[in-house]
């Protein structure tokens, strides 16, 4: 497997994309849980979180870290409360030695994708795939009706039309695929 490096540049925002163990649908039935799990890890690290999207078996956040060098360690931590606190029916019983060596449930996929975004073309991007990615996945016919995101928290703002989301909206990340 070849070396995976982050990269790091600090004072800047981050997107991530996190995946539950062979993408089991348990994100939406345990959201309060979920939403618990980073309240708690925010009293343990200093970050932002700018904008988030729950889907039944991953999640995309934008992250802006005090210390950008963190945010392994922050969605670790997100990825352990969870696991930790998860009812013991979602636990795969047919993990690997690998997983049990490192103390892993087979809850979450080990590893997560991340990308730091580096001016505000890029930042529009990915804020525009995190809020389009429930209809780009058919959990929900149109983004205002999804309420797992952030994206009413943008309309607030006048980030966005409340009925954003139509096909001439989405075509710059129409092909985007970060799971």
């Amino acid at each position: 497997m070849p070396n995976y490096k982050r990269y790091y540049l600090e004072n800047c925002y981050v997107f991530i994309t996190v995946l539950t163990h062979h993408r089991k649908s348990i994100l939406i039935k345990n959201i309060d849980l979920l939403r618990e799990c980073f309240k708690k890890t925010l009293k343990t690290f200093n970050f932002e979180i700018l904008a988030s999207v729950i889907l039944p078996n991953h999640f995309h956040i934008i992250i802006k870290p005090e210390n950008i060098k963190e945010f392994p360690k922050i969605i670790g931590l997100i990825k352990k409360y969870f696991s930790y606190a998860i009812n013991e029916k979602y636990n795969d019983k047919n993990i690997s030695a690998s997983k049990i060596k490192r103390k892993e449930k087979g809850i979450w996929q080990r590893r997560f994708y991340d990308h730091v975004i580096r001016d505000e073309k890029d930042l529009h991007t990915h804020l525009d795939y995190i809020h389009y990615n429930p209809v780009k996945h058919e959990y929900s016919e149109s983004v205002k009706n999804w309420e797992y995101s952030s994206f009413h928290k943008f309309v607030k703002l006048k980030n966005y039309d409340i009925n954003w989301g139509q096909i001439e909206d989405v075509q710059h990340i129409k092909d985007l695929e970060y799971e």
